[in-house]
């Protein structure tokens, strides 16, 4: 078997709500972080803890760490809103590492944007990188689908993630809204981009123009 093939076999289809157990864990994780607040030292990402006193797993422990209602509130419905939708198309194993792969890929690679950046005061935590990872799975999957930004506003998911994506870089290259990790939301997207190229050989911008 080639390495070609090795990486795109495809599990078998199974369906078994592997979106709402991340969402359980989410709840579970956040409710002990509240209990007990340290946790979130330990389980949050931040370059420091991780080179100098070796907690290498932050850059995956992180995403399942939530700092409020809101936070965990919004990304919880992202996969709820999307991590389903793609969950029954591509099956829940494939949809596991999907997820979990993204997350810990945007940590590693936020990791290593810190570092080079010099920042070590930063602790990184939601699940956000993940999610905007599924949201580009959604728009590649189903890519006439339209989504109502705010409930209010019909834009179709292609579109909607280019938007996402030049508002990510925009506030990025802005120094906009510093608490919140742009540089993560954006290598959630390239992330899911490079998986959907070499897992099932799809290239999401000739989805979405054939959509």
């Amino acid at each position: 078997m080639t390495l070609k093939n090795l990486v795109r076999k495809p599990f078998r289809y199974e369906f078994w709500n592997a979106a709402f157990v991340i969402i359980g864990v989410n709840l579970l994780v956040y409710l002990l972080t509240m209990l007990d607040p340290t946790l979130t030292r330990v389980l949050a990402l931040n370059p420091l803890l991780v080179t100098r006193q070796g907690m290498f797993w932050q850059p995956f422990t992180y995403q399942f760490v939530h700092a409020n209602v809101s936070h965990i509130l919004f990304n919880m419905l992202g996969v709820f809103f999307f991590g389903v939708a793609v969950e029954r198309r591509i099956g829940s194993k494939e949809f596991l590492l999907f997820y979990l792969l993204s997350g810990t890929l945007s940590g590693v690679l936020s990791l290593l944007i810190y570092l080079v950046g010099g920042i070590d005061y930063v602790f990184l935590m939601g699940a956000s990188g993940a999610v905007f990872s599924l949201l580009l799975a959604y728009a590649t999957l189903y890519p006439r689908s339209v989504i109502y930004l705010w409930a209010i506003i019909p834009i179709p998911a292609p579109i909607l993630v280019l938007g996402y994506a030049g508002l990510e870089f925009f506030n990025l290259i802005a120094g906009l809204n510093q608490g919140v990790a742009h540089s993560t939301h954006l290598v959630g997207l390239a992330v899911a981009w490079v998986y959907f190229l070499v897992r099932f050989g799809i290239n999401p911008l000739k989805a979405w123009t054939r959509g």
